[in-house]
């Protein structure tokens, strides 16, 4: 048996207790939802494993608000989100890396640029122009800023610069076009990239809070963010209440993640060599 270095031992005990620092706020989270109103949640030591767990908290959330419609809202815009994003920005990548034009680094750089500008800055001017289009209220009024991203575009011309040269050659040689390289060659080839960027733009759309609370007021179009804030005025501040609707909330970003870390991993079916 290999012996393991004591530096080794020290970065797996580092990475351990990283671990549980960041796993104790949504073990705690959870605890909470589980807890019976006979408990005090703010005791001292704190208990984490509920003595009286009991599932009663999720029924009311659920039967006394419309999370059903929160959490249907939240699949369509993620959903949506994820696949506009995927398609525009794969479509932008693919020419800023493979093919030459005047000026392609000057736009490549101009894109990147925008990463530097914070949202803030460009909220009011989108806002305005969110309701000069009539999409106030809409749910392509709360994907309207995501569609497409810099960061996205940017990861995916990496990946697009990755793949080999013969790949494109052999399909311009079979009579393809530049379209159908980029949907039967260059696509599949960068799939770990797109699993990448899907994971990070189905998190980023779930779990957004700012933007549906501004370009939204109708309950039905609410998000389960803005419906977990909303039970803070529901409950008065039953964090009991509160824990199991964040819990709903997150739920679905965990199993989204644990379903689609398989394929970050390159693979030979998505590297593009099979026929």
């Amino acid at each position: 048996m290999t012996r393991i270095k004591s530096s080794q031992i020290g970065v797996y005990l580092l990475l351990v207790i990283i671990a549980l620092v960041m796993l104790v706020p949504l073990i705690w989270l959870v605890s909470t939802a589980f807890k019976s109103p006979a408990e005090n949640i703010f005791e001292f030591p704190p208990q984490l494993w509920p003595s009286q767990p009991t599932g009663e908290n999720f029924v009311q959330v659920w039967q006394t608000n419309p999370f059903g419609r929160y959490l249907l809202n939240s699949v369509l815009v993620a959903v949506l989100t994820v696949t506009l994003n995927l398609v525009f920005c794969s479509l932008s990548a693919y020419p800023l890396a493979r093919l030459n034009f005047v000026g392609r680094d000057v736009i490549f750089t101009a894109v990147i640029s925008t990463i530097m500008i914070p949202f803030q800055i460009v909220m009011i001017p989108l806002y305005i122009l969110t309701v000069q289009l009539g999409l106030r209220n809409t749910y392509l009024g709360i994907i309207f800023p995501a569609i497409a991203s810099a960061f996205g575009i940017f990861l995916l011309r990496q990946a697009f610069q990755g793949v080999p040269k013969e790949l494109e050659e052999a399909a311009r040689m079979d009579g393809c076009s530049e379209l159908g390289i980029w949907w039967h060659v260059m696509l599949p080839s960068i799939r770990p990239a797109l699993v990448t960027l899907a994971i990070f733009v189905f998190i980023g759309s779930w779990s957004d809070f700012l933007w549906p609370l501004i370009v939204l007021d109708q309950p039905e179009y609410y998000t389960l963010p803005l419906g977990v804030a909303k039970l803070a005025g529901t409950f008065s501040l039953d964090w009991r209440l509160i824990a199991a609707g964040s819990v709903i909330s997150i739920a679905p970003i965990l199993v989204f993640f644990l379903a689609a870390q398989q394929y970050i991993v390159p693979s030979e079916a998505g590297s593009g060599l099979k026929g």
